[in-house]
């Protein structure tokens, strides 16, 4: 018989597997459940939007990734810690397996740490890999703020964006202060002791912020309980709420990407989110927490066992921070000891310029930055196409030249090792590091301006009679010549694309009876902008060029003039 007359003569429901009208019924009852959800939740609609979200694909945008699944293995292996450590400054006698600290009077903060080190199974590799994490974490977000910076990512309209890193950043860094210190060892109480002299240089209320802080004389027994409540509790809070705004407003703002040919201002090149970015994504998310497992295991980092408990009369020798803190250290060194009497108060200026001064001016100036930016740069507007470094010179000296006093710095923070290892005078290597934080940023902004002028330069010149090929022709006179090849259209396209904003010009002096500040800042906005803009390489580009360029650049917010300008 036909096997369709076989399924006709069937009744009703015969031969049907079992379960499966179950099965059915809860289908429909999921599926109105769901409709009855999205139509007071617009869930589906906001999936699919997340979903078909694009990204552009190139490596520089992965660097904020890097940053937030280090965080995420912060918080795996903290959550493990906090499970065995104990921030008690109550002193207990060492009955552990570490033989050489064997009867050592020792806070149990610090007898904890050994036992999760020695005596708990992979406690010290999840300890490791916790520092570790910590240490990427911070360095991550520095060069992820560097990449922002230097390709102008922090303009309209993602200044709130860079606020948020910022914020980021600076608490990254209270995170790691507070993670480093918990352990009561010799290294990091002489670190909290210097941030207790930085707490008393501050003029007038010093000696109240010490006490707020510390709870009363140093060392005490409060400071470690209140920065494990910092550590665990209220810093881990903010970070993971900023940093969940942060990436909501990178979904819901229009993403920056490089120029090029299909790429404008008005729409993202890329991979979608779902299939491709997820997979990327997630193969990256296990390639960090590989590599920090790899450095928990093989690389030793913060041995306390060495170190010793703390004591207040010990320092230890050789003595570093960790590096994104070693600055401080450093202009603490290199700053003379000078004090003043002033007003009945004795004004310590060695920690107050360098550790609160200086530390306040840097994050000030971060603040600030998007919105000088916009200041002196005219035109209003979105921009969504990243700027070469080389295409905004004074800005990319800038980066560089902060960078190499932040070098000199870090440097600084171990004159005393450099010393030894060089067998030079302590004192030498102080005043040439001296020399070199007010010499090497100045140099270093001078050439890096200069090798931007110098590469937009070469670019000009293959634009007009094109790139060099390699290859060298030897003429009937004897002589050789280089060959030299025409640009391709997205070369072209990716040197031409680009902001390239005029100096603002002086605008017409204020009436009369308009305040002498109004002009002053007038002025000082026309020449910040001169001084910002004024060295230019001229390319050779027409006039449809020119309007081509510009289109691409406007943004969503802003048309190009249809003479193109």
């Amino acid at each position: 018989m036909p096997a369709s007359t076989r399924t006709t003569g069937r009744k009703a429901g015969a031969g049907r597997e079992p379960g499966a009208g179950l099965r059915t019924g809860a289908g429909r009852s999921a599926v109105r459940g769901a409709e009855w959800l999205d139509a007071r939740l617009p869930l589906a609609e906001l999936t699919r939007s997340v979903l078909r979200k694009v990204f552009p694909d190139h490596w520089s945008f992965l660097l904020g990734e890097i940053a937030l699944y280090s965080f995420v293995v912060l918080l795996l292996t903290g959550v493990y810690l906090t499970f065995f450590f104990d921030p008690s400054m109550a002193e207990e006698v060492y009955r552990g397996s570490y033989e050489p600290l064997q009867g050592v009077l020792m806070s149990r903060a610090f007898a904890s740490t050994l036992t999760i080190s020695f005596d708990l199974r992979g406690g010290l590799l999840v300890r490791q890999m916790h520092h570790w994490a910590a240490i990427v974490f911070v360095a991550a977000i520095g060069v992820h703020m560097l990449r922002v910076f230097l390709t102008g990512a922090f303009r309209r309209p993602r200044e709130l964006n860079w606020t948020i890193g910022v914020t980021l950043f600076l608490l990254a860094l209270l995170e790691g202060f507070a993670g480093y210190s918990l352990p009561d060892d010799l290294l990091s109480g002489t670190g909290l002791r210097i941030a207790q002299g930085i707490t008393l240089s501050v003029p007038v209320v010093g000696t109240y912020l010490s006490m707020l802080v510390f709870g009363g004389e140093f060392p005490g027994d409060d400071i470690v309980p209140r920065l494990y409540a910092l550590h665990v509790l209220l810093v881990p809070g903010l970070l993971l709420a900023l940093v969940s705004v942060h990436v909501l407003l990178v979904f819901a703002l229009k993403h920056t990407q490089w120029a090029g040919r299909g790429r404008t201002g008005r729409n993202v090149v890329g991979l979608p989110f779902f299939p491709n970015y997820v997979a990327k994504s997630g193969g990256l998310l296990l390639a960090v927490a590989g590599v920090v497992a790899v450095l928990g295991g093989v690389a030793q980092v913060n041995p306390i066992w060495v170190y010793g408990p703390y004591r207040p009369d010990l320092v230890s020798t050789g003595s570093q921070p960790d590096w994104y803190i070693g600055f401080l250290e450093g202009s603490l060194r290199l700053m003379p000891g000078v004090e003043t009497r002033l007003w009945g108060h004795t004004v310590n200026w060695n920690p107050l310029l360098t550790a609160v001064v200086l530390p306040g001016l840097l994050f000030a100036v971060l603040y600030a930055y998007p919105f000088f930016d916009r200041w002196i740069t005219p035109g209003p507007g979105e921009r969504h196409l990243c700027d070469r470094p080389r295409d905004r010179p004074v800005r990319t000296g800038l980066a560089v030249g902060a960078l190499s006093g932040y070098g000199v710095l870090l440097v600084a923070g171990g004159q005393d090792i450099a010393a030894f290892v060089f067998d030079v005078p302590v004192a030498a290597v102080t005043w040439t590091l001296r020399a070199a934080f007010f010499v090497l940023p100045a140099v270093a902004f001078w050439t890096t301006r200069r090798l931007c002028l110098a590469l937009q330069a070469r670019e000009a010149a293959e634009l007009a009679g094109g790139a060099e090929s390699g290859l060298v022709v030897q003429g009937v006179e004897g002589g050789f010549h280089p060959q030299h090849r025409a640009l391709s259209a997205d070369e072209r396209y990716e040197i031409l694309v680009r902001e390239r904003p005029q100096p603002l010009a002086a605008g017409p002096e204020p009436a009369v009876g308009a305040g002498r500040l109004r002009r002053l800042v007038g002025r000082a906005r026309s020449a910040l902008s001169a001084w910002y803009y004024a060295d230019r390489v001229r390319y050779p580009v027409t006039e449809e060029q020119r309007t081509r360029v510009e289109d691409a650049l406007a943004g969503p917010d802003r048309r190009p003039p249809a003479d193109g300008g």
